[in-house]
């Protein structure tokens, strides 16, 4: 809809994790690092947990793609599986044949190969879990005996684990205290401060097209300071209420996204509209405004026929 308004080849506020967007504020990169040196250097289970929309998801897939040469990666996003799903997971995402039996007993000797080669070749073996706060405890006890493989010298598997805070308190459990043992390092995302949401909404801006430069960013410094103030640096609500907010800029005519387009879109968003909604009068203003903005889209599209 504003794509061509704004100079923009495709909308740089999505919601998917989409890592040609991945911005290195000093949580993530740090979170990255850490990762990165944890798994060239032998350790077993690496931890990063994050409250929902801090963008744990593009990160954990930005660590699949940078591992490259040397590591065999099995990602499972949708980890509430069973300790046979699981192991069949991992078969299929390591390319090994699957088995003509599903008993756990045949899936583990698979697996245990595969670690063994892997080890001879010089290549390492990781297996990245997003979401794993939702692990049944059977599925993380599976998961820890196939670290249990080992030789004297080296670890042959390693474990990323990515979750939500809930993930901490369910290693807190006793039934899960030798998996939580073995957790060397962790991490924990931060939301954005006001100098990285600034810099996380220019970069994002850049990668989706956006020619302008720093004296004249897409977002101005009011606005950026709202969108800081109203998403408390959330990704996730950053994106939403930038897309809103330049749908309004959009269907005003404006050439920026200005304080009043981000207001417009907080009204229009639950969650973060609190604090300017003083009744349904005030609040409808943001639905209306961008009611309006489709509107406007509408006419100009149909305006040639």
């Amino acid at each position: 809809m504003y794509l061509g308004h704004f100079g923009l080849h495709e909308h740089p506020f999505d919601l998917t994790p989409d890592t040609d967007y991945y911005y290195g504020n000093p949580s993530h990169q740090e979170a990255m690092n850490m990762m990165m040196v944890a798994l060239r250097d032998d350790t077993g289970f690496i931890k990063v947990t994050g409250e929902v929309g801090t963008g744990k998801t593009l990160l954990c897939r930005k660590l699949v793609n940078e591992l490259g040469t040397g590591f065999h990666v099995a990602y499972l996003p949708n980890p509430p599986l069973t300790p046979q799903e699981l192991y069949l997971d991992v078969i299929r995402d390591l390319g090994l044949k699957e088995p003509v039996s599903t008993s756990l007993h045949e899936m583990l000797k698979l697996i245990t190969d595969k670690l063994l080669r892997s080890a001879v070749e010089g290549n390492r073996v990781v297996i990245v879990l997003d979401e794993a706060q939702d692990i049944p405890d059977e599925t993380m006890e599976a998961l820890r005996l196939l670290t249990n493989l080992e030789t004297e010298k080296t670890i042959l598997l390693h474990v990323v684990l990515f979750g939500q805070p809930e993930l901490d308190r369910r290693l807190a459990q006793e039934s899960l205290r030798q998996l939580r043992q073995r957790i060397v390092f962790s991490d924990k995302l931060t939301p954005l401060d006001l100098d990285a949401v600034h810099g996380y909404l220019q970069h994002r801006a850049t990668v989706g097209g956006y020619g302008g430069n720093g004296d004249f960013p897409l977002f101005s410094a009011q606005a950026v300071r709202l969108l800081y103030k109203r998403s408390g640096g959330i990704p996730r609500l950053i994106n939403i209420l930038a897309h809103k907010a330049l749908m309004l800029a959009y269907g005003k005519g404006s050439e920026r996204v200005k304080w009043s387009h981000v207001r417009g879109a907080i009204l229009d968003t639950e969650g973060v509209s609190g604090r300017f909604a003083f009744g349904w009068p005030v609040f409808s203003l943001g639905i209306l405004s961008l009611l309006s903005v489709v509107i406007i889209a509408l006419l100009r599209s149909g305006g040639g026929g």
